[in-house]
Parts: structure tokens; sequence; C-alpha cells
């Protein structure tokens, strides 16, 4: 039978200069005979048709177009499929340049302890260096679980900042991190780019907590009480320390966090002497 339509096309550009596209060979595939495919490109208004010519790049039915394109001007792309018995077109995808970019993924992902805190680890890493000639801005992603599960959780408002504080987390874990990339506003484009892949995993493993395990739990009336007394502790402890502050900053939350863990360990060693 003639070829199906193709369908499912996307491209994306690595560094402004290039173009890859992809697509599928139609709903129900190729046919019994072999069917070529071909990748066509024209400038909008006043271009001419072009061919490309490196296939296969990105997976079975992809090319890649390495060079030569012009930028603040939309491109239209097609494919068409051809076999002994007809030629069938695909839609055509109109783009911008600008507005395809993506990035490889962030280098240089550290994670690290934050102090002696046991619910936290900070992350940090570097911009793409792909773009870095270029004009942009980038939004990031995190997502990290626990060594023994599959499932990750997602800190999706990182924004432009190359680090972030993962909070919440269980004492004496390893976990498992990894950071992506998006640029956007390229050049004053208005529309965001394409995410990277995500970073390599990068595992590190948050303080194990020093309380005693497997001891009762207060009762309910003894939480509460513990609760007002390290609430009464933490503010005497900021008009100390932060006297004429009007903010109250998470180092000086850290420092408090930490000296209250320490005050912990105090007295579960005092109770254990005789």
């Amino acid at each position: 039978v003639p070829p199906e339509k193709p369908v499912n096309i996307s491209c994306w550009s690595r560094n402004m200069k290039d173009l890859t596209c992809k697509w599928a060979p139609g709903t129900e595939g190729e046919t019994f005979l072999h069917t070529n495919y071909t990748l066509k490109y024209k400038l909008r208004w006043y271009g001419r048709d072009n061919t490309c010519q490196e296939y296969h790049t990105a997976g079975p039915y992809s090319c890649h177009i390495p060079k030569d394109l012009a930028l603040f001007t939309p491109y239209e792309i097609w494919v068409e499929a051809s076999n002994r018995l007809g030629v069938a077109v695909s839609d055509v995808v109109m783009l911008d340049i600008l507005d395809v970019v993506t990035t490889d993924p962030p280098s240089d992902v550290h994670v690290s302890r934050v102090g002696d805190l046991e619910d936290q680890l900070s992350v940090r890493w570097s911009s793409p260096p792909a773009l870095k000639d270029f004009l942009f801005q980038a939004k990031y992603q995190i997502q990290y679980r626990v060594e023994d599960s599959s499932e990750w959780k997602v800190v999706d408002d990182v924004g432009n900042q190359t680090s972030c504080r993962l909070a919440g987390l269980r004492p004496g874990t390893v976990y498992f991190v990894q950071v992506r990339c998006n640029p956007f506003g390229i050049y004053g484009s208005k529309k965001a780019g394409i995410w990277s892949d995500w970073s390599n995993p990068t595992a590190a493993s948050t303080p194990r907590s020093e309380r005693a395990a497997g001891g009762c739990d207060p009762k309910g009336g003894e939480q509460n009480t513990t609760l007002r007394r390290e609430l009464k502790q933490f503010f005497g402890w900021v008009k100390k320390h932060a006297y004429g502050c009007s903010n109250l900053g998470i180092k000086l939350y850290d420092q408090w966090r930490v000296w209250l863990q320490k005050s912990h360990k105090t007295r579960n060693q005092v109770g254990k002497e005789p």
C-alpha cells in the first residue's frame, strides 16, 4: 500500500545554529514496502526548498541540519514519505529557531549537608556552558528521591538561581538529586525553550538523628509542654542574638536549629549518666 502521512514532527536546537527534527511514520507504521523519508525546510516567506542530509541522528525517524540557519525568521518544515506506490506529505510545522532552543544538562551538580541540620541538603550547579555567550535567562527544576525508592519528587519553583535547599527530608537517609534547565528569553523571545535532559544523579545523605532510636514518644501533654518550652527558647535566643533586626534570615534560623539539636543531645547525654 502507499505510505501514510508522517506525523508528530518535533524539532530542537542545541546552539541556535543547528536543528534536529524527528517524526513518526503514521498510525500504522511503515507498510510492507520499503519507504524513504525526506525532511524538507524553507524560510517561510521567501526561501527555497532545502533537503536535510544527516538522517538517523536521533533515532530511526530523525534528521539533523548542522548549520546555515537564520534567526528571527520562521521556518516551514515538513516530511515526505515515498515508496513504489505513492507519496505522502506531513502537515507543515512552523517554528522559529529561538523558540526551540535546548541545552545540555546543568554541570557540576554538588549536593552537600547543611551543617548539622538533619532534614536538609544544599544543591548547587553550574549553568550549561553551550549558551554562555548568548543573552538569555534560564529556569531550573530539581528532582530527588530516596535511595530505596523509584519515585521522584520535583521542585518546580527554583527559578533562575543556581542553588537550592531541600528541606523536610528524612534524617540519616541517602538521596539522589538531578537538575535540568530550560532556556527562555533568548534575544527577547517570549516563548520558553525546551527542557534539557536531567543531569546524572548525585547522591548525598542527611545527618543521622542523635535522638534515642526506638524510644516511646512522649504523651500529648508532654509534647505540648516541650513545644512551648522550645518556642520560649527560640524567642529568647532571637532576642539575644538578633536584637534590632526586623527580618529573621534563614541563616539565623539555621543557627538556632543547630543550637536546639545540640541542646537535645546534651539533655540526652545528661539523662544517661548515673
